[in-house]
């Protein structure tokens, strides 16, 4: 875009060389503006990996775990890394713009591009809805496996003649409608809890799956080299980077003592985690 453009180029060129940088709300106020954005990123793509849950159920669970996983790296890259990029290229973070519009509008508004705010509500709306319908999936396929295992109501895991679970599919429907409600009824304050809480659920989730990760690599190394087809980039050595960054998120949201805010996520999160682990360990037990 700013190949062709020259205003564009222009643009680009002010907002990254001459712009003033990060804005200056003092120490505290950018902490907060960081774990905000941390916090939203993590909320963004929290369930980017049930791509590989749904391959796994496809003819060919090998190829298209692949493929799938693969995809979602260049999906990122392209449509969130490479949109943010173009956005920050031709929007300074101080234009008024940005609060009157949001900043992908405004970002197609200084390259003259008409009806840019209608082109972005398609766009969302497309994205809103794709984001439901993936969540409905996950919700009712996990609500369908907890109920086979015990960990949920029995008839989560029922199903009807066509294979479909229908209870789990319905509850989770119920559901999404009473967090609707709930953020009708309380806008300034559920759409932050969940915020807070799904981001500090999802941490511990990938938390989970790094030190699974490594533990099974080395398990599958020695016992069954042959079935380690989709391999990480560079192991161990990425998965422990990625371990301490996690760390590091989460320690940081300990410094969040508002009231609901990023501290009281995290206790509650490690809480329910602790006894999570101690009701299935009983259960083993009996």
């Amino acid at each position: 875009m700013t190949v062709w453009e020259p205003r564009a180029w222009s643009t680009t060129r002010r907002c990254c060389w001459t712009s003033t940088g990060c804005p200056s709300c003092g120490s505290s106020g950018f902490s907060a503006v960081a774990l905000t954005g941390v916090l939203m990123v993590v909320f963004s793509f929290m369930g980017s990996e049930i791509v590989t849950l749904a391959a796994g159920e496809t003819a060919d669970p090998r190829a298209a775990v692949t493929k799938a996983t693969n995809s979602v790296i260049w999906r990122i890259a392209v449509f969130h890394l490479g949109s943010i990029l173009v956005a920050v290229s031709l929007v300074g973070w101080d234009d008024p713009a940005i609060l009157k519009d949001s900043s992908y509008v405004a970002a197609l508004s200084s390259i003259g591009i008409p009806h840019a705010a209608q082109i972005m509500n398609a766009i969302v709306l497309t994205s809103v809805l794709s984001c439901l319908n993936s969540g409905l999936y996950t919700a009712s396929r996990m609500a369908f496996s907890l109920g086979r295992r015990s960990d949920a109501p029995a008839a989560f895991g029922g199903t009807t003649g066509r294979g479909v679970p229908q209870a789990a599919i319905l509850a989770s429907v119920v559901c999404g409608f009473v967090a609707v409600a709930f953020n009708y009824l309380w806008p300034d304050t559920v759409f932050q809890f969940l915020l807070n809480s799904a981001g500090a659920i999802a941490l511990f989730v990938w938390l989970v799956i790094c030190f699974s990760q490594l533990r099974m690599r080395r398990i599958i190394q020695r016992e069954s080299p042959e079935k380690l087809v989709v391999r990480m980039w560079p192991y161990p050595y990425l998965t422990w980077a990625t371990i301490a960054l996690i760390i590091f998120v989460l320690g940081y949201m300990l410094t969040d003592t508002a009231d609901g805010g990023g501290r009281d996520q995290v206790v509650l999160s490690t809480l329910v985690a602790l006894g999570s682990v101690l009701r299935r360990d009983q259960s083993r037990q009996l």
